[in-house]
């Protein structure tokens, strides 16, 4: 598996029970190889504007994504994951989009101002 890769990992759901879902991995994680993951998801309403992004078959990378409808790459959707939890790859995503989703989730990830910093 690489970067930008879209598998099959068993996810956290809200219940708390594992399901397998597609997802796409976004970075190997140093020290255990344990990997960085969004979850994708059909339910396109559940997008958060400006942060998660919609693949559809009008894109260009679609047909090499593996999905089969309209998807939703949900970076409000992450979990790190060990290699085991994997049953393999359906497709990818172009490095473009790749670098796209990093890019977001770094932006996030940085405070704005020390008020985002509390808890």
């Amino acid at each position: 598996m690489k970067e930008g890769d879209i598998v099959l990992a068993m996810l956290p759901q809200k219940d708390g029970r594992g399901k397998y879902r597609p997802a796409v991995m976004l970075r190997r994680m140093p020290g255990f190889d344990d990997l960085l993951v969004c979850g994708i998801s059909t339910q396109l309403r559940q997008q958060v504007a400006d942060f998660d992004e919609i693949i559809e078959p009008s894109n260009a990378d679609f047909k090499a994504s593996g999905l089969k409808a309209s998807s939703l790459i949900r970076l409000s959707f992450l979990a790190v994951l060990p290699a085991s939890s994997f049953l393999g790859t359906i497709g990818s995503i172009s490095g473009e989009r790749h670098q796209r989703l990093l890019s977001r989730l770094s932006e996030h990830l940085q405070p704005k101002d020390k008020s985002d910093t509390a808890i």
